[in-house]
């Protein structure tokens, strides 16, 4: 990588007004980055298995001018509070909904990125009158592909047992269609992650639904997503590595109101890789600006 072409987490946030702390969720501390005015609608903003907040750094600003946009780190991950205990997508939900709470949010936007989508599609199916929109950017939760499943617990433990830069950069380009887009800034802010003392016991409890069992019982059913009466954009990508385009699709297609969005030339992470596209998809759906044409 040229001196051209560096980016960082930092240089993504400088022109970014925007604020880092903790909230306490309910029981959980919960680690965020906010950015947009508090009197507009909340956009909650969630991300994957073992990522954190700064998934987001690419989109905060452009929300920011219509929304109060909270990325947070979801419980076990990140900087937030790290439960004793195999997570599955109830305690998740659990985080979101003591989220809103403490933010005095009767009702948000939530948009999620793999975990993110599927805890944000069955927190939809579960309290629907907490939801407004619904964003599902390559969700889990409807696949259960062994060797996915196998890959991503092999590449997350190992860098949880040896957070070692080759490590946490093999994991980061898991998740790039392009690996080079993965910055030496990107896996020094992840390796910091993955160096807390408690980091092995939180991923090893944030893996829970690598496991076969505890994946069955938390999988979203077909019903589930018939289920969904929130108006629901599902963004899939060319080159994701969970799953083809025509998962996003028959998932769009079971829910009532849903709607696919596919971005070319992305793996798991588009908000990250073509920010300029996700936010002009993401918005147009939120703001309902795609009926309008």
């Amino acid at each position: 990588m040229t001196h051209e072409t560096y980016t960082s987490v930092w240089s993504d946030l400088a022109q970014v007004e925007f604020s880092q702390g903790f909230l306490q969720a309910g029981p959980y501390r919960t680690r965020y980055l906010h950015a947009g005015d508090d009197s507009k609608p909340v956009l909650l903003m969630l991300h994957g298995i073992t990522g954190h907040a700064e998934a987001y750094v690419r989109n905060l600003a452009a929300h920011a001018e219509y929304f109060s946009v909270w990325a947070i780190d979801f419980i076990g991950h990140g900087y937030s509070a790290k439960p004793d205990h195999p997570l599955e997508i109830r305690h998740y939900i659990e985080q979101v909904n003591a989220v809103l709470d403490t933010l005095g949010a009767e009702k948000a936007y939530l948009s999620g990125e793999s975990l993110g989508g599927w805890v944000t599609a069955a927190f939809a199916r579960r309290q629907p009158e907490r939801v407004e929109r619904v964003v599902l950017n390559t969700m889990g939760g409807t696949m259960a592909n062994p060797a996915v499943m196998e890959r991503l617990y092999t590449l997350s433990m190992e860098a949880a047992k040896d957070p070692s830069w080759e490590r946490v950069q093999a994991r980061l380009e898991w998740l790039m269609a392009d690996p080079s887009m993965v910055t030496d800034d990107l896996i020094r802010t992840r390796q910091a992650i993955f160096q807390q003392p408690d980091w092995i016991k939180a991923c090893e409890a944030n893996m829970a639904l690598q496991n076969p069992e505890i994946r069955k019982r938390n999988m979203l059913s077909d019903d589930d997503l018939r289920a969904i009466q929130a108006d629901a954009l599902v963004v899939w990508t060319t080159k994701d590595p969970s799953g083809p385009v025509d998962e996003g699709r028959r998932i769009a297609g079971l829910i009532p109101h849903g709607r696919l969005a596919v971005m070319e030339n992305c793996g798991h992470w588009p908000q990250y890789e073509d920010a300029d596209t996700f936010n002009r998809i993401h918005l147009d759906f939120l703001l309902d600006r795609d009926q309008e044409d």
